[in-house]
């Protein structure tokens, strides 16, 4: 990509940021004040993998695989699996160019039936940008990038509940050394996650489960670009779920699933400390209950599996027009080896008639998940 001024450019990263809300900003319209909650390092919420990616970014109690670390790593311990790993590719901005992207490799391992750990890494690779001067003179390339690395340990406590916690280093370099005699600087940081699940069969009629899980992500101090005056908030995020699963009979099963987001941010960034802006994004919105309503993303899908083998999927996600206006839905597709290999596939289409950096552009995850050689032989 390549980019013939720095204004260019900042409009290049101003455009990404938009989408996934990381510049502050308050845009008024003719009758309504738009209020975009923002921060820092939004590629942190940036799903990573297709299957969740394709049930409308919803993912805190749906059924623990692999990718189970990013979700909810209280899930991570209920994987019947003793290790398995994944490994996720999602073009950005295809539609229009073809050097950025994202990938998420993670991999898990049951240290014993109740405790499990993870390593994962989310990289953003933005892409080849050449700076030039006022005069067109040519003043070097430079590559941005982000990168997230993870470690996750997860605990069953009963049969049906677990809980899970997530450090994470995060690194930010959006600029480079670019433009010279500027006061810039790539973002070091860290944040940590803390997830509950809980998961219960009800039997009947039907063979059924019932799982729910909470999740506070990217807990982590403020962040800036430039110096410490400048800083902004990163993405600390609640996520509150369901998900209700029913045997339509022994072959075929049915999962329904909605997830309720919240930014734990606040509105207007007024200097707050991490702390007090977490407690106070529930009630800081300028509008009062009607804005801060508004501010709760939903998060809605459907997941169809055959035989354990095939999967079809549906979701959507929907947010206040005036908190972002992200509306889109979600179609996806996936296959298990009954041994240990998997592969799914994703694509969004745009509601709202708006463009989005995914749309029309197809994301896919591999993951393999291996049982113990002993549980295998027992099995045979």
């Amino acid at each position: 990509m390549k980019v013939l001024s720095i204004l260019t450019l900042l409009c290049t990263i101003l455009f990404v940021s938009v989408t996934n809300a990381q510049q502050p900003g308050v845009v008024t319209g003719a009758d309504t004040t738009f209020r975009v909650i923002t921060t820092a390092v939004p590629f942190l919420t940036i799903s990573p993998d297709a299957r969740n990616a394709a049930l409308g970014d919803v993912g805190v109690a749906t059924s623990p695989d692999a990718n189970s670390a990013y979700w909810n790593p209280a899930k991570l311990v209920f994987i019947d699996k003793a290790y398995g790993g994944s490994i996720s590719y999602t073009p950005w901005l295809g539609k229009i160019i073809n050097d950025m992207w994202i990938s998420y490799l993670t991999g898990f391992y049951k240290i014993t039936r109740e405790q499990a750990v993870a390593l994962s890494m989310k990289y953003f690779d933005m892409g080849d940008i050449s700076f030039r001067g006022t005069g067109n003179e040519p003043l070097g390339d430079f590559n941005p990038r982000e990168l997230a690395l993870d470690i996750t340990y997860s605990r069953m406590l009963t049969e049906e509940l677990g809980v899970g916690l997530t450090g994470r280093y995060i690194y930010s370099n959006l600029t480079g050394a670019f433009p010279s005699g500027t006061d810039t600087r790539p973002i070091n940081s860290a944040a940590v996650d803390f997830g509950v699940y809980y998961n219960k069969l009800m039997k009947g009629t039907k063979n059924s489960t019932l799982s729910l899980g909470a999740l506070i992500s990217n807990i982590g101090p403020k962040v800036s670009y430039t110096d410490d005056a400048n800083k902004n908030f990163i993405p600390t995020n609640l996520k509150i779920g369901g998900v209700y699963t029913t045997e339509l009979d022994p072959f075929n099963s049915i999962s329904f699933a909605l997830d309720v987001n919240k930014l734990l941010v606040p509105t207007v960034n007024d200097g707050q400390s991490v702390l007090s802006g977490m407690f106070s994004s529930f009630s800081d919105a300028p509008n009062g209950f009607s804005e801060e309503i508004k501010e709760f993303i939903l998060n809605m899908g459907i997941e169809y599996w055959y035989n354990q083998t095939f999967a079809g999927r549906i979701g959507y996600f929907n947010e206040a027009k005036d908190k972002g206006n992200r509306k889109y839905l979600t179609l996806g597709v996936g296959f298990r080896n009954q041994k240990s290999f998997g592969i799914d596939v994703a694509y969004l289409v745009p509601t709202n008639g708006r463009e989005n950096p995914l749309a029309e552009t197809i994301r896919f995850s591999l993951l393999f998940q291996v049982k113990k050689e002993k549980e295998e032989s027992v099995t045979d």
